[in-house]
């Protein structure tokens, strides 16, 4: 069947009608913050405590840009055993003009040190200073929002059940 000249216009046309006679609507972005869904990914937080220097997320980033310094030191040990030495967190840094926002340093940390913070506004007028450093890192740290609840209904863990 062929089509008629000028359908694809009268298409575009009524489209353009049927939004004229809609009321537009505006967000006042700066003074009225957008309600974002609950897992937004923002930027990345770090739980300073949880961080044992193991290096899995620098490891892991594809885009090279979680920068880490340590250091190692010796703990006093109780009477008659041996002294232990711990790294010690000296830097941790993120370079946000290379991050790819993949969430893989938050998916492979073992000890819950990285989180998705719903932060989104933390731009800079130059790109040198889109590397955080650990400071504000931590400061993202208390946006993140707590875990969902656990389902109800699920299965309780296997760890739980009785044998």
């Amino acid at each position: 069947m062929a089509r008629l000249p000028g359908t694809g216009l009268a298409k575009g046309l009524a489209v353009t009608l049927r939004t004229m006679t809609r009321r537009s609507i505006t967000r006042q972005y700066p003074e009225v913050q957008p309600d974002l869904p609950p897992r937004s990914r923002g930027v990345i937080a770090l739980f300073e405590e949880n961080c044992t220097v193991c290096m899995l997320c620098a490891r892991e980033c594809p885009d090279w840009c979680i920068y880490i310094d340590s250091h190692k030191e010796t703990m006093p040990a109780p009477e008659g055993r041996r002294a232990r030495t711990r790294n010690v967190l000296d830097r941790f840094a993120i370079d946000f003009s290379l991050c790819m926002y993949c969430g893989i340093c938050i998916e492979v940390c073992p000890f819950d040190a990285l989180f998705w913070s719903p932060e989104f506004e933390y731009a800079e007028y130059d790109i040198n200073e889109l590397t955080h450093e650990r400071d504000r890192l931590r400061e993202w740290m208390w946006t993140v929002p707590p875990p969902p609840a656990h389902d109800p209904g699920a299965e309780p863990p296997k760890e739980l059940k009785p044998r």
